[in-house]
């Protein structure tokens, strides 16, 4: 079976193109009013929307609560999805698919999983590494997948956290991911993403055959 993948804080015009030319299902956008590296203003993201074909959905990744922003976002960049991460779903959002966001270090922060049942339309699980353990960017030993093997979950989800070409094919063999998410293992420079990188990982995860089902 085919696994989808977003890639998420795209900023140039080349990575959009990457992205989409690479067989990419979704592609992610930044909004923010702090200073978060990968952002995107609401002019860029209606320049880099316009690039985007129909069949792929653009997805706003959201860190604060401000319906206001949320419906100026959605307007430039005619999102299709809103993520939240870190925050709640808000009143008055209505006619868009939502995710929320998940962070994963631990099995027992699953758990969490369950406040987004009947509220988000797919969780988003981002697993971390280990307390103690310095993340370097994504690697092999970073996250610990096997506390998502033959894990029932409560939502549609997806995979993200420590992706890159070299493991995505392991992390979906072992938890059963049917969409991957991924980021920060495709930049060339902090906010900036590499076109080959993104082609790379993209050929990668096209290669996976026989996965295991998930929920």
């Amino acid at each position: 079976m085919k696994v989808k993948v977003k890639i998420c804080g795209l900023t140039t015009p080349e990575a959009v193109d990457a992205a989409v030319k690479g067989g990419a299902s979704h592609v992610g956008f930044v909004f923010s009013r702090k200073r978060l590296t990968g952002r995107v203003t609401l002019e860029q993201a209606a320049e880099l929307a316009a690039r985007v074909p129909r069949h792929v959905r653009k997805v706003g990744v959201f860190f604060e609560q401000d319906s206001i922003f949320f419906m100026a976002a959605i307007s430039a960049a005619r999102l299709h999805i809103l993520q939240f991460n870190g925050i709640d779903r808000p009143s008055g959002i209505a006619g868009k698919a939502v995710w929320g966001v998940v962070p994963v270090r631990t099995a027992k922060d699953l758990r969490a999983a369950t406040r987004w049942q009947g509220v988000a339309d797919r969780i988003l699980y981002e697993l971390k590494p280990p307390e103690g353990v310095a993340s370097t960017g994504a690697s092999a030993s970073c996250c610990d997948w096997e506390m998502l093997r033959g894990v029932t979950h409560p939502s549609p989800w997806t995979l993200g956290g420590g992706l890159d070409q070299t493991n995505v094919a392991d992390a979906i063999a072992i938890t059963g991911a049917r969409m991957i998410d991924v980021s920060s293992s495709l930049e060339s420079e902090p906010g900036v993403k590499d076109p080959a990188r993104i082609s790379a990982f993209l050929d990668a995860v096209r290669t996976v055959r026989d996965a295991p089902d998930a929920a």
